[in-house]
């Protein structure tokens, strides 16, 4: 099993979050909030020059959704996708549902996860054209 979904685009960091941010709502998801790791530990005095951004996402209906089937599920919502730079190239990931969801061993549960996964794989592969 393949634990995350890794891309490469050729935007910079803000133009790919941009991008990203458009194609979830297409799905209607929504960017709760961006963490900005590089800012945070450079606030705390750390030496951290990489970009790093993590955007948790959510989409109100399928939490419900999900939720109502097993609480457990909340332990990994909302879903997170990155958005960094690796040696100068941008790369968008997140870590797969399906993978996180394995731990909860609920077939109802991994059929809604294996839904959530592509719809976010195609966001992310739509934001990247």
């Amino acid at each position: 099993m393949q634990f995350e979904y890794t891309v490469e685009t050729k935007d910079d960091i803000k133009t790919a979050i941009s991008s990203l941010e458009d194609t979830l709502k297409e799905e209607k998801f929504g960017v709760l909030w961006e963490f900005d790791i590089k800012g945070k530990l450079q606030e705390k005095g750390l030496d951290f020059n990489q970009e790093y951004k993590v955007l948790e996402v959510c989409n109100p209906h399928e939490a419900q959704r999900i939720l109502s089937e097993n609480q457990m599920v909340g332990y990994f919502l909302p879903c997170k996708i990155v958005v960094y730079d690796d040696q100068g190239k941008t790369k968008i990931g997140m870590p797969r549902p399906t993978a996180l969801v394995s731990m909860v061993d609920d077939p109802k549960i991994k059929e809604l996860a294996e839904d959530i996964e592509q719809r976010l794989i195609d966001c992310i592969n739509k934001s990247i054209v």
